[in-house]
């Protein structure tokens, strides 16, 4: 069973504003805790990961580092990196991506002058 799963979306752009790294976290990060790349696959090398993408292979290094820092990836000498299997710090890692879109959304509404409530509400009733 040697699947392959892209890191990243085919359609990744790269924001000049943020460190490219952090770029590549978030977007594994999703990725992971979404399922789209299933606990313990195998991921490509730092080398691989920086052909592919077009960036030096420090970027690709730095971005390993931090997502094996969160426990979402795991190193094993000889053998390649692989998503962890560890469903707690998976579900860990979605509770903050939802704890930090909740704080965006009140975030947003404030600044509009309403409640995170009312903004749901109102995009419910755009929806129909």
């Amino acid at each position: 069973m040697d699947q392959t799963f892209d890191l990243l979306p085919q359609q990744f752009q790269i924001n000049p504003s943020l460190p490219i790294y952090e770029q590549f976290v978030a977007a594994i990060r999703v990725r992971v805790v979404s399922g789209i790349i299933p606990p313990g696959v195998r991921l490509p090398s730092v080398r691989e990961l920086a052909s592919a993408r077009g960036v030096n292979p420090t970027t690709a290094a730095r971005t390993y580092q931090e997502l094996e820092r969160m426990g979402l990836i795991v190193t094993y000498r000889g053998q390649g990196t692989f998503v962890t299997q560890e469903e707690d710090i998976i579900m860990e890692a979605r509770k903050e991506i939802i704890r930090d879109a909740v704080s965006q959304l009140q975030e947003v509404a404030r600044s509009l002058g309403l409640t995170a409530e009312q903004m749901l509400q109102l995009a419910e009733e755009e929806q129909g």
